[in-house]
């Protein structure tokens, strides 16, 4: 089971030089991958009165692709999007600016998608909200024709390409793309087009039902559910701490998880050095 982090971008801030120390220490530590969360937008809860989205305008994200480019000149560490939300995106952009990062950090990109529930940010970037379950499926099938054929001719009902293609090519032909959600036709989805899933919910039970249909996504495609990878995620935190952490990565490792990622993120540590303090206490007990 590889064991990765989740950068604390809301946390750590903006300075570039954090964000390479903290890079660099999660790198030394021995871990194996940075999964990054994504938003372009934060709607203002003074203008949205309904707002009750878990962010808002002043939660800081960064862009995946531009972090992503500037990381792999840091550090060797696999990146994974977390999700990016795909479909309020342009499918053949999405498609250049991944199969650039791949190119940039050697075949290091996991490409994990999913269709989001922020309205606003989908109206401000001009896409359909109600669209978005239906849209991905079919980005996703041509975002892989555009990473490994050199001249793409696709109509879909919401992407047209005529005689066009990306240059250069990823390294990974395709770039694994892995689905984030947590509806049931979202888990079907997953069956139906994922390389691997990220639940959003416990090594329990719920895993086991959520499972269950994700393989009959599979099985319905003609594809094999054990080839579909699962990334799942254990948090930190000031009560629970070291034991907690490894407790979980022993329940994601029972539970068949191929990945999983160390969430430092929303336990109170402000500052770089005690985010990688934590990590280090992991790594010492999970990575040994």
């Amino acid at each position: 089971m590889q064991i990765g982090v989740v950068l604390p971008q809301t946390e750590i801030g903006a300075d570039p030089a954090a964000i390479a120390a903290y890079a660099r220490g999660v790198s030394e530590l021995g871990f194996a991958h940075v999964l990054v969360y994504d938003h372009v937008l934060g709607a203002d809860p003074t203008v949205h009165r309904e707002w009750r989205g878990p962010y808002d305008i002043d939660t800081m994200f960064h862009e995946p692709f531009v972090l992503f480019g500037y990381l792999a000149a840091i550090v060797d560490l696999e990146l994974v999007s977390g999700i990016v939300i795909l479909p309020q995106r342009q499918t053949a952009l999405v498609a250049k600016q991944a199969a650039e990062v791949d190119v940039l950090s050697n075949g290091k990109l996991r490409l994990g998608v999913g269709i989001g529930w922020n309205k606003v940010e989908y109206d401000a970037l001009g896409e359909d909200f109600a669209t978005r379950g239906r849209r991905m499926e079919e980005q996703v099938e041509l975002m892989r024709r555009l990473w490994t054929e050199r001249s793409v001719s696709f109509e879909g009902r919401f992407d047209t390409v005529v005689g066009a293609g990306i240059s250069p090519l990823p390294v990974q032909r395709p770039i694994p793309i892995w689905v984030g959600g947590s509806s049931e036709p979202a888990y079907r989805r997953m069956g139906r087009v994922a390389d691997g899933w990220f639940p959003q919910v416990p090594p329990d039970e719920r895993l086991d039902a959520a499972r269950r249909i994700v393989n009959e996504g599979a099985a319905s495609a003609g594809r094999d559910p054990d080839a579909i990878g699962m990334e799942g995620r254990v948090s930190w935190s000031r009560d629970g701490g070291l034991a907690k952490v490894v407790d979980h990565l022993e329940r994601w490792r029972r539970a068949g998880a191929t990945h999983v990622s160390v969430n430092t993120m929303g336990a109170g540590l402000a500052e770089v050095d005690a985010h990688l303090q934590a990590l280090a206490e992991v790594a010492a007990e999970a990575l040994g």
